[in-house]
């Protein structure tokens, strides 16, 4: 008999990660066992969950990082850690309030680095008024682990959260700004390739400034956000499209992608829709209210923020995303598979 082993492609958020998720997780689970307490989860696998309380949402995140290396340009674990949980849930309109963590670190790995990281993961949670009201810590022995790993659980409250799957076709697809930088610094790291002193670095910072401001403003005409970490932005549409069972189409020429990205991805061969961002919104906005979000985001100092589609019905196709290209052709623009970047995030 052959024997099936995880491959890193399982962690990369892309097709893989769905089908092991579904295998593993999803097909053992009743309907009943998917939500709790009249909130929202794992029957809308979104950025985060929700449980009533109290007449509101609490929404919870939880995730885990492994970044490689833990410095990278323009950023460390613990500030991607603390961003990283933050950001999901500001995704499901939340208003981030608490954080729990748990570090596991393997013996020998040093002890000024991992205050440098925990400094970094405070910080972020002392400027966005977080507090952290919990956690674990953890060594392993020597070579049993490869460095650190941080997980983080963040807690929030919405008054209206918001699901992906509530996208309908007219909206249009907005994106904060330039896309594709932490993907990019972290495969030039990870390369042994020197990318600060030309200005490439990670976009990783929270969204708390601009999604909270965005919501109070615009909340009903926000029906999905997403940040597209793991497999980008053609893995976050792609989600969206078979979540609504639409046909979303963008314009390639529309998207921000900063000349550094755009020339070190052309280096390599990689397409920067599918690396990572991790401080950049997704947006599915009402058409009606879309010049009103735009401008809101540009006054929040979104200076790149822009309109790049719209969610189309069809009954032949659903479930597909459509990128526009330069010469104005249309082509499939497909959920990531393989390994684009390993220990990314």
């Amino acid at each position: 008999m052959s024997r099936e082993f995880v491959r890193l492609s399982h962690g990369a958020g892309g097709r893989e990660t769905a089908a092991l998720l579904e295998r593993l997780v999803l097909s053992r689970l009743p309907a009943e066992m998917k939500t709790a307490l009249g909130g929202i989860g794992t029957d809308e696998l979104d950025d985060g969950a929700t449980i009533l309380a109290g007449g509101q949402h609490v929404v919870i995140s939880i995730d885990s990082y492994t970044v490689s290396p833990p410095f990278f340009p323009g950023g460390d674990i613990g500030k991607l850690a603390a961003c990283g949980s933050i950001n999901d849930v500001l995704m499901m309109g939340g208003k981030p309030v608490a954080m729990l963590d748990a570090i596991v670190t393997e013996e020998g790995f040093p002890l000024t680095d991992l205050e440098k990281i925990v400094e970094s993961f405070v910080s972020v949670l002392r400027e966005e008024g977080v507090s952290l009201i919990g956690g674990d810590l953890k060594v392993m022995p020597k070579d049993q682990l490869d460095g650190v790993l941080v997980t983080t659980a963040c807690l929030g409250l919405a008054k209206r959260p918001i699901v992906d799957s509530r996208i309908k076709p007219g909206d249009a697809i907005v994106v904060t700004g330039t896309v594709g930088e932490h993907g990019a610094a972290i495969m030039a790291a990870q390369r042994g390739i020197s990318v600060e002193a030309e200005g490439l670095i990670s976009d990783v910072q929270p969204l708390t400034k601009v999604m909270l401001p965005l919501l109070e403003e615009h909340g009903e005409s926000i029906r999905a956000a997403q940040d597209p970490t793991r497999s980008g932005v053609a893995g976050a549409l792609n989600e969206w499209a078979q979540k609504s069972g639409t046909v979303i189409v963008v314009d390639g020429p529309s998207i921000p992608i900063r000349e550094e990205v755009r020339v070190y991805c052309e280096m390599l061969g990689v397409d920067p829709l599918v690396l990572a961002c991790e401080g950049r919104a997704l947006l599915a906005v009402d058409p009606s209210a879309l010049d009103d979000v735009l401008c809101t985001l540009k006054e929040l100092g979104c200076e790149d923020a822009a309109a790049i589609g719209e969610v189309r019905e069809s009954e032949r196709f659903r479930g597909i995303v459509l990128l526009r290209t330069e010469a104005g052709g249309l082509r499939i623009l497909e959920r990531p598979s393989g390994v684009i970047v390993p220990r990314i995030c």
